[in-house]
């Protein structure tokens, strides 16, 4: 089962799910474009671990307890939106008010990426599915897949942003909290209507 396949669905699925937390790594960069490569990789680590974390959570709730797990699935858009759409508004109003902040490193905390990491990856759970006939090393290291691919696509996010949030200065937070309220809508239009 350890072929071709199986890592370019992997590395597919990274890419994929990697695709909002690129769009909230590059907020974060907008939002601090003096960030240092610590807080940077610290960043981009914080969406790879839950990347990762959720579909072996979903892999392991599907072998142990699906029918709680299907349950909970309808909250996971308005969950999404719901985080994304505080994080992002808080953004957007620090952003109107501080308009002549150019960086602010304290803004983007720990407990900030932890709440980002969930709200960006709660729909990874589903790949938990999709994993599910994988035995468990095979599951792990599809997590370990993309969790590398998503370090990369959001330290990129990260260097973006802040590139173009040296440019744009004070409303850099104000772009970067709209981008988060976007995404909070994409997510919970996605999963509700479709």
């Amino acid at each position: 089962m350890l072929n071709f396949t199986f890592f370019a669905t992997s590395i597919s699925l990274g890419i994929a799910l990697a695709m909002d937390a690129f769009s909230v790594s590059l907020a974060n960069g907008l939002n601090c474009p003096c960030m240092p490569k610590k807080k940077m990789c610290l960043v981009a680590g914080i969406f790879a671990l839950f990347q990762a974390a959720m579909p072996l959570l979903g892999w392991f709730a599907v072998h142990t307890a699906a029918e709680h797990f299907e349950a909970f699935r309808p909250c996971i858009p308005w969950i999404a939106m719901g985080l994304l759409g505080f994080i992002g508004g808080k953004m957007l109003v620090e952003g109107l008010k501080n308009q002549e902040e150019a960086c602010n490193i304290e803004a983007i905390t720990l407990p900030l990426l932890m709440v980002q990491g969930v709200a960006t990856s709660i729909d990874a759970l589903s790949v938990g599915f999709k994993i599910s006939d994988y035995p468990a090393p095979l599951a792990l290291l599809c997590a370990v897949l993309i969790a590398a691919v998503t370090f990369v696509i959001c330290l990129a996010g990260v260097i973006i942003g802040r590139k173009f949030g040296t440019k744009l200065a004070g409303k850099a937070s104000v772009l970067g909290g709209v981008i988060l309220i976007a995404i909070g809508l994409e997510i919970w239009i996605t999963g509700v209507f479709f």
